[in-house]
C-alpha cells in the first residue's frame, strides 16, 4: 500500500484556502515528500501527518513555490529530535540551494546527503521502492517523479520442488534470503514466480506537455499533473509561460493510459476548479480537481 497525500495545490503564492503544491507519500515506514513550497508544514499539521519521519525529499525545481519551505521544515524535523540523514533529491545545483538556504538553519541534529540529477532520467533504487526522475519542459530545470512500489512474484510450488528444494528451505527462500548448503546455493529466484503489478504514482508540474511525461506515466496507478488554468482562453499564457492548461493534462493522462488523474497547482486566478471539469472529463473521464488534504490509499490490484 502507498499512502499518497496531496498537502497544497495552489501555484505561484499561497492563499487563504490553498497551500503551495507539495506531495507526501508513505511507504513501509518509510515517507517522501515531493517539493516544500511555504505553508507545507501547515497543510502536514492540518493533516496529522509528521514531518520528524520524511526520509527523502524531492524537488521538481527551485522555483521559490516549490522549495521555500525548506528552512522551516528542517528546523521542525531538528526540533521534533530528528537525528536520522535526510537524503534531498533535485536537479543539478542542489547542494547550493540547500546550503544556501539552510543560512538560517544552520544547527540540525541530523545530516542531509544531496543527490543531484544529471540525467534526462534517473533511477534511484531502496528496498522495495524505487524512485524514477525525469526531465519535463519548464523554462527552468525541472524533473518529474514517479514513485514505484516494487512486488515480487508469488511462491511457486511446483518450481521448488523442480529444483529439489526441501520444504525447510522454502520460507527463507520466499522472504528474500540466500542459503548456501551442501548441495549448493539456494537462490529465491529458484521458487519465485515472474514479478507481478506493483504501484506506480507519477508526479509532475511546471511543464508543457512532452513526451517524457507520456513515457514514464505510462500506466501509472495515479497521475497527478499540473493543471495551471481551467480557462480555455487562457492556452497561450500557458504557452508562454511553461505550464499548462487542464485540458492539456487530460491529453497526457489519455495518451499514457493511466488509471486515474489529480489536478493540481493551480494559478491564483482559479478559483473553483471544479467549474471546469465536464469539459475536462470528455477528454479523461477518470479526472478530479485535486484539492488541499486530498488523499487515497493505492493498494495491489492483482493477487
Amino acid at each position: 500500500m502507498l499512502d499518497i497525500c496531496l498537502l497544497g495545490t495552489g501555484g505561484m503564492m499561497p492563499l487563504p484556502y490553498r497551500w503551495l503544491t507539495s506531495l507526501m507519500a508513505r511507504y513501509n515506514g518509510k515517507s517522501i515528500l515531493i517539493d516544500c513550497g511555504e505553508g507545507t508544514q501547515i497543510a502536514m499539521k492540518e493533516k496529522g501527518w509528521s514531518p520528524k519521519p520524511i526520509d527523502i525529499i524531492c524537488f521538481t525545481h527551485f522555483h521559490a513555490d516549490h522549495i521555500s519551505g525548506l528552512p522551516g521544515m528542517l528546523l521542525t524535523m531538528g526540533n521534533a529530535e530528528r537525528t536520522e540523514p535526510l537524503l534531498v533529491i533535485g536537479p543539478k545545483g542542489l547542494t547550493k540551494v540547500v546550503s544556501a538556504l539552510r543560512i538560517i538553519a544552520p544547527e540540525l541534529p541530523f545530516d542531509i546527503e544531496c543527490l543531484e540529477l544529471t540525467e534526462a532520467e534517473q533511477v534511484i533504487q531502496f528496498d522495495g521502492l524505487r524512485i524514477e526522475a525525469f526531465k519535463v519542459n519548464h523554462n527552468t530545470i525541472c524533473y518529474g517523479y514517479n514513485i514505484v512500489v516494487e512486488r515480487i512474484g508469488k511462491f511457486d510450488v511446483e518450481k521448488a520442488k523442480a529444483h529439489g528444494i526441501d520444504v525447510r528451505y522454502w520460507n527463507r527462500l520466499q522472504k528474500g534470503e540466500t542459503i548456501e548448503t551442501e548441495q549448493g546455493l539456494l537462490t529465491p529466484d529458484m521458487v519465485i514466480g515472474p514479478p507481478r503489478k506493483g504501484i506506480k504514482l507519477t508526479y509532475c508540474t511546471d511543464t508543457r506537455p512532452t513526451d517524457s511525461i507520456v513515457r514514464n506515466a505510462e500506466g501509472a496507478d495515479l497521475f497527478i499533473c499540473e493543471g495551471m488554468y481551467g480557462e480555455p482562453d487562457k492556452v497561450q499564457k500557458a504557452k508562454e509561460h511553461k505550464h499548462m492548461t487542464f485540458y492539456e493534462a487530460a491529453e497526457l493522462a489519455k495518451a499514457a493510459n493511466v488509471s486515474e488523474l489529480w489536478l493540481t497547482h493551480y494559478s491564483p486566478s482559479l478559483v473553483r476548479a471544479e467549474d471546469y471539469m465536464g469539459e475536462v472529463r470528455k477528454i479523461f473521464p477518470n479526472a478530479l480537481a485535486g484539492k488541499d488534504g486530498k488523499s487515497v490509499d493505492l493498494l495491489y490490484t492483482e493477487d
